[in-house]
């Protein structure tokens, strides 16, 4: 009700006694409701309303079709009666629905809505709620139900009914309300400021700019150990391992800090001088004297690279060593240029030198020991393998969802001089964190799948950047190779490589952002009911940046938020769940997440022993490839479990353990990938893994399934009509034409069997109706 029902009666008119009374009525309404639109026939000037204009000033258009309608629920009965019908007369719901039909067609009301921030489509949808609130409705508030009424009687015009429509349009789409606030919290365009420990010293920085294997990082990290306290900040936990062992054993006391993990090495737990961690973990309020942030190009990633950013503008130490591409120099001297510190840049060459061959390996039989070949699939990675071990050579095997244990396991494998395994295969997962032994980079393919902005997954050649840190790999300065080399798998792929290899690196443009806990939880105060994933779409929608920065692709943290949306936990629990780092590609993982997220909202703690149980310990060693995924799976399950123990310790309290446990299963993983051909071959002969077989000599392998047209005509014209002219012509040593299709990936092994099945049986059909043709023939009485 709009005010008190003795004010209500003390207005009370009896309906149908003219427009004095009635203008008497919304005099008194006008009082309390806020001043009423103009004269009947007239649009109301309410476009004139500040919130309007300065929602508006100067910043781009909301993208609306992320602002999802709340639902209001219509009026039922009320104790006090239906006050409206009251004072004036109970209404015409077909009166009323002609009324709100006009009002929606009216172009004036749809210009007025829109300059309120209400385009055509939240236009429709909240006119559709306001008409069915007020039809469904048993009685409305007195002010609504009055100039209905008046409408009726003409005593009013449908324009009136704009501040109504404009209150209902604010409850169910929020945001309308409080634009220039989210506007505000989401202004992300001075980063600098939200460090003000760093901006209270003045910093030197240090940028150690080179190649793979220029010993750029080496120089910072000696930096490191003599200074009397230090923090490096690696991109892997592989990486932090290793500043860990490294300065541990140079007698400089360094603790371990990564997602999953925690190590101190001093006694009763105190805080050592250094600190070795992953880029995410480092402190920006611990006072330093020198820090190191490895790998710093990764600032562009489109998903970690708020990581680095924080780091460099966050981190409070006197002097910051920066190690990576020379791509990075530029952006880096400009956002440094707005803190008011200078860029000193040490340049390095590469300390051994490298070459692109002038042939590729074109068969598996030309392998040397020393030589890695690099693929950008699992499958490749199998079916490479086994077709080793069918020349007798033995392999190790490397790529990213592997334990890290097991893949040092597997570089100590290769590095070791007496061990009779002489071959690499791995995914790009060897481009940093491992000291490999390798004469010889190969790469199978030059197409990587990868996710665009959109989320969506593409295939295309590998960028400069990512050919130059995998060929980096061979002849490194510590290895038993002075000399790199570096080529490709197949004859058509060399010219591509090098011209991947002869461009320029492109400088960084941009570096990246990712929006805070505390702003997440501001917006959730302006919009209570609206989903963390949709708070998300709506900041970023809303976040304002310069040209300098953008905003990290959210898709995995949006994934985990609409995973665990329906779990009852609070808006910062919530936030920590969903930045919990896990491969959604693992239904196992995912479904993990989900379980440890519904037993923390019943408020019962995660113990070993329930997490036994869950994941069915003990584990049988795999015996086929699907076995060892499952084990990996487990494997990240427990990551997860580690990693949300160090943010709810009370509540995952038996970290110790499940680390213990970890490192068994780690040890189950390395005997597997070990036997890994023999578990190919198990998996190819119970059909569960699908792989083209490679035939020696002239057959080129299945980086077939990668390979399209469009990237054989990328490699033609960026090797200037080059690999057109190298091209076998037809007849000379040319492939089948089935092995080109497979090779293009426009037709697949099975494929290739069924179409031989279905040749062999059309084929004596066939020679029966060529016979009968030529009989026809010679007796022409037959027709």
């Amino acid at each position: 009700m709009s005010f008190p029902r003795c004010a209500l009666l003390w207005a009370r008119l009896p309906a149908g006694r003219g427009a004095g009374s009635r203008a008497a009525t919304r005099s008194a309404l006008r009082a309390l409701a806020g001043p009423f639109p103009g004269a009947p026939g007239r649009v109301p000037c309410l476009a004139a309303s500040s919130s309007s204009s300065s929602a508006s000033g100067g910043s781009k258009a909301p993208n609306t079709s992320l602002f999802v309608p709340l639902t209001v629920k219509p009026q039922g009965p009320s104790a006090d009666g239906d006050v409206g019908a009251e004072l004036t007369r109970p209404l015409d719901k077909n009166e009323v629905k002609k009324i709100l039909d006009k009002f929606y067609k009216r172009q004036e009301i749809q210009k007025l809505s829109a300059d309120y921030g209400l385009d055509a489509r939240l236009f429709h949808q909240a006119f559709i709620s306001f008409r069915n609130y007020i039809m469904q409705s048993h009685s409305l508030d007195v002010d609504v139900h009055i100039v209905l009424n008046d409408i009726c009687f003409s005593a009013a015009h449908v324009d009136d009914l704009f501040p109504f429509f404009l209150r209902h349009a604010k409850q169910i789409f929020p945001v309308l309300e409080c634009k220039d606030d989210l506007r505000k919290i989401s202004d992300l365009r001075i980063p600098p400021n939200w460090y003000p420990e760093a901006r209270a010293i003045q910093r030197k920085i240090i940028f150690h700019s080179g190649p793979t294997n220029s010993g750029k990082t080496y120089h910072a990290i000696q930096r490191y150990l003599s200074a009397k306290s230090g923090v490096y900040c690696g991109p892997l936990k592989l990486l932090a391992h290793e500043i860990f062992d490294k300065s541990n054993a140079a007698g400089v006391p360094c603790d371990l800090v990564t997602g999953e993990e925690r190590q101190t090495v001093e006694p009763e737990g105190k805080q050592a001088s250094h600190v070795s961690c992953t880029v995410e973990m480092c402190s920006v309020t611990t006072p330093y004297e020198v820090a190191v942030i490895d790998e710093i190009q990764m600032i562009r990633d489109s998903a970690r690279g708020w990581a680095w950013t924080r780091a460099l503008l966050g981190l409070c130490a006197e002097e910051v060593h920066l190690c990576g591409e020379s791509a990075a120099i530029d952006l880096v001297t400009e956002l440094l240029y707005t803190t008011g510190e200078e860029v000193e840049v040490h340049k390095y060459e590469r300390l051994t030198p490298i070459s692109v061959l002038d042939h590729a390996l074109e068969s598996l039989d030309n392998l040397q020991p020393g030589d890695c070949i690099v693929c950008f699939s699992k499958n490749d990675i199998y079916s490479v393998s086994r077709q080793i071990e069918i020349r007798g050579l033995e392999s190790a095997v490397i790529y990213g969802s592997l334990p890290p244990g097991t893949k040092l396991a597997q570089a100590r494998k290769f590095n070791d001089p007496s061990d009779p395994c002489k071959i690499l295969v791995a995914t790009d997962a060897i481009g940093m964190g491992l000291n490999l032994s390798i004469r010889r980079i190969i790469f199978y393919s030059l197409i990587k799948p990868s996710i665009n902005e959109k989320g969506e997954k593409e295939l295309e050649p590998i960028t400069t950047s990512q050919a130059l840190q995998i060929a980096g790999r061979a002849g490194r300065f510590s290895s038993h190779f002075k000399e790199g080399e570096v080529t490709t798998m197949h004859r058509e792929d060399l010219a591509l490589l090098k011209e991947i290899l002869n461009r320029p690196v492109p400088p960084i443009q941009a570096a990246g952002l990712h929006p805070t806990a505390e702003q997440i939880e501001m917006f959730a105060y302006h919009l209570p009911e609206t989903t963390l994933s949709n708070l998300i779409d709506i900041f970023v929608d809303f976040a304002q940046v310069d040209g300098q920065y953008f905003v990290c692709n959210m898709d995995d943290f949006k994934f985990s938020a609409e995973l665990i949306q329906h779990i009852p936990l609070s808006l910062r629990v919530r936030y920590v769940f969903c930045t919990a780092p896990i491969n959604k590609k693992q239904p196992f993982v995912c479904s993990s997440l989900l379980q440890f997220a519904r037993q923390y909202s019943r408020n019962e703690p995660l113990t070993f022993a329930w997490l036994r149980r869950y994941i069915k310990w003990p584990l049988l060693p795999p015996k086929n490839i699907k076995d060892l995924m499952d084990l990996e799976a487990v494997h990240d399950v427990f990551d997860l479990y580690l990693w949300l123990s160090y943010r709810f310790m009370d509540m995952f309290p038996d970290s110790s353990l499940v680390r213990n446990l970890q490192k068994e299963l780690d040890v189950v993983i390395q005997d597997g990938v070990h036997n890994i051909t023999k578990l190919i071959k198990i998996s190819e002969s119970r059909k569960l893994l699908k792989l083209e077989s490679l035939s020696s000599g002239s057959q080129s392998a299945l980086s077939g399934a990668l390979k399209s047209p469009a990237r054989r005509t990328r490699a033609t014209k960026g090797a200037g009509g080059k690999a057109a002219a190298e091209a076998p012509s037809p007849g000379a040593g040319e492939l089948p034409l089935a092995s080109r299709l497979v090779q293009q990936g426009l037709l697949t092994a099975d494929m290739l069997k069924q179409l031989q099945k279905e040749w062999l049986t059309q084929r004596p059909e066939q020679a029966r109706e060529k016979a009968g043709t030529r009989r026809k023939k010679k007796d022409p009485t037959s027709e």
